[in-house]
């Protein structure tokens, strides 16, 4: 064959029945349309093919009827097992009405099982799950009592509680790119996500099945470079050039050049969000937002902490991610969920999730729909409507902290704010706050034994997890606490020493909270020993960009010396500080002033050899001792 290229209904002649399909798509992201479109005709024109298994990860569909929606049809699947269901209603309604067998797998879990799969693994042996329902001593992942195979066993490694996960081997992919070459070289540039594309073209390919790639343009052998192909061409069987309306970026979005990195948009152009009850959310958890923290947004209400890191001047200190894989930037939300907007970079899903599951992410923000008084919450299932768990149970599992946010009720909340305080107009129908929950994808017993942060914000109060269960830390001004929260739970939390929310949140205007944010990272950077006269100023990550940054390290540290009222000998953490031109100059007259000020002897230690060069003459031209240790230990015992 001089090309790849085939009709799309040529390409899903190559599914038969029994097959097993693995559908890539993160969400309505880079979803393969064109193919399931072919495939879904194909079956309503000669019923064939039948009795597929569906496998997919970040439920590629619009949430109406596109995507993996589109064969949502009786006889053409009798399995699936996906990650995430909110945006294929059509075939959570299968599952849910006993249709078809149905499981439903951590996302993280999924993606990392595509590359086992092309190693030849059985499986993917992981602690995520561990206490949630797809733990098998709860549900085993099976969302209907017609799915009876176990899928997922509890094992004990070392001594340890692991869960062990199997998928069947693929028969056929269906994958998307943007152009392919004769030989069948794919590229990617025009899309939003990498997601786990080559992954499950060598999960296909290694277990004896095909690939078949939807694309944009054919070129000719050749003229790729080679760093520009994603996927092999020795790994796809077939191409299909599919028409526009069937491969748009995303389902709102036929293409914009922000999304594939093409070009930079001028933050300023993102729109600010009206002062609402989501608003007011997406503030208060702002406010755990610290410089040099790595975040993970999830669908829905945390999405709109993105837009408050902007409107604050935050993001140049944090680092906003997604699981679909984006890096930096400012996530997007709805129908252009899982890209970003001037990011930095663009992982792999299963690559995002080493990341995450290694314990890379300082802090999860995801959505709130159910708690009961453990602190267990339920995303993924709500009587007959099947969301499923997408990426929640492997971030929530592995992050430092957790914020989950959300309305105190559901269904016609109406509120009053701008003032400084919150009054609520309408109260919703539905409490969120229940005795039961309809399934378990936050573990809050698990979380608790793990020490783990964890806060519950709504728009009138904050919760906090203790080892006992909830307990009430914040209440809105305006709010009463028994008419307005304790009257609207199925539970009484634990109620010791409740204190207001900062009154910023509820007013029509900037917070200010750049500024106050850094003064209060900077004051908990500074520990006090007064038995070694030793103050130590914990830097590690801290990143200077501006004249004003370096005005509040100063400021911190001048008013914890002048709280101890004599001079101090100092020890300085410089590990993975980092110190821009801008601000290097006014930083090198801060330590001079500080230093001549109020210090008798001080020294650093850093790892970077980068920083030594850059600080230390800085610090050096201005008189002052330069030298920089490798360690702690050093730097303590040349202090004496």
């Amino acid at each position: 064959m001089k090309t790849k290229e085939v009709s799309a209904a040529d390409a899903v002649a190559l599914v038969h029945d029994g097959d097993v399909v693995i559908c890539s798509g993160f969400g309505p992201v880079g979803v393969p349309d064109a193919l399931l479109h072919a495939l879904a005709a194909c079956h309503e024109k000669t019923l064939r093919p039948q009795n597929l298994t569906l496998v997919w990860g970040g439920g590629p569909g619009d949430a109406v009827d596109k995507g993996v929606n589109r064969l949502a049809r009786e006889g053409l699947v009798a399995r699936a097992i996906g990650g995430h269901w909110g945006q294929v209603p059509r075939m959570a309604a299968l599952a849910m009405g006993g249709k078809i067998q149905a499981y439903n797998f951590p996302l993280g879990v999924m993606s990392r099982l595509y590359r086992d799969i092309a190693a030849g693994l059985p499986g993917n042996l992981t602690r995520v799950g561990l206490g949630t329902f797809v733990d098998p001593r709860q549900e085993g992942a099976k969302i209907n009592a017609q799915t009876t195979e176990d899928l997922i066993d509890l094992v004990t490694v070392a001594g340890e509680e692991m869960l062990y996960y199997r998928l069947p081997k693929p028969q056929v992919a269906l994958i998307r790119a943007t152009t392919a070459d004769t030989d069948g070289n794919l590229s990617m540039e025009n899309e939003a996500l990498t997601q786990d594309t080559l992954a499950i073209a060598m999960a296909a390919k290694n277990s004896g099945g095909v690939v078949i790639a939807q694309v944009q343009y054919i070129t000719e052998a050749g003229t790729m470079a080679p760093r520009q192909v994603k996927v092999p061409g020795m790994l796809v069987d077939c191409v299909v050039v599919a028409p526009a309306e069937l491969h748009m970026q995303t389902f709102a979005t036929p293409y914009h050049p922000a999304l594939s990195g093409a070009m930079r948009m001028p933050l300023e152009a993102v729109p600010s969000m009206a002062l609402d009850e989501r608003k007011i959310i997406a503030r208060r958890a702002a406010f755990e937002l610290l410089p040099n923290a790595v975040v993970n947004l999830g669908v829905g209400m945390p999405e709109g902490v993105s837009s408050i890191a902007n409107e604050e001047r935050l993001l140049s200190y944090i680092t906003l991610t997604a699981e679909s894989g984006v890096i930096g930037g400012v996530p997007g939300s709805h129908m252009n969920f899982g890209t970003s907007v001037n990011a930095t970079a663009v992982l792999d899903t299963n690559q995002q999730f080493d990341f995450y599951d290694g314990g890379g992410l300082d802090l999860a923000i995801l959505g709130l729909a159910e708690s009961d008084a453990r602190g267990n919450i339920n995303v993924s299932r709500f009587g007959p409507k099947l969301a499923g768990a997408g990426g929640f149970i492997n971030i929530t599992q592995n992050s430092r902290a957790v914020l989950f946010i959300g309305t105190f009720t559901a269904g016609g909340l109406s509120v009053r704010t701008g003032d400084g305080t919150l009054t609520i107009a309408t109260e919703g129908k539905f409490r969120k706050f229940v005795d039961q929950l309809g399934q378990i994808t936050f573990s809050g017993e698990y979380a608790a034994k793990a020490g783990k942060k964890v806060l519950y914000i709504t728009e009138r109060c904050v919760f906090g997890l203790t080892a006992d269960g909830l307990e009430l830390l914040e209440v809105a001004p305006g709010i009463d606490m028994e008419r307005d929260i304790l009257a609207q739970m199925a539970f009484r939390p634990r109620i010791r020493n409740p204190q207001p929310m900062d009154a910023r949140i509820f007013r029509d205007a900037p917070m200010g909270l750049k500024d106050s944010l850094l003064a209060i990272s900077m004051l908990e950077r500074i520990s006090w020993n007064p038995q070694s006269n030793r103050l130590f100023i914990n830097f590690q990550g801290l990143k200077l960009v501006s004249p004003k940054d370096v005005s509040d390290v100063e400021y911190a540290v001048v008013t914890r010396c002048k709280e101890i009222g004599h001079r101090v000998n100092v020890v300085v953490n410089y590990d993975g500080f980092e110190v821009l031109e801008p601000a290097l100059e006014a930083y090198a007259k801060a330590v001079e002033h500080i230093t001549t000020h109020y210090y008798d002897n001080v020294t650093r230690y850093s790892t970077s050899a980068f920083l030594v060069k850059k600080l230390g003459p800085a610090i050096r031209a201005r008189g002052l001792s330069s030298h920089i240790y490798e360690t702690r230990n050093e730097a303590e015992s040349a202090l004496g």
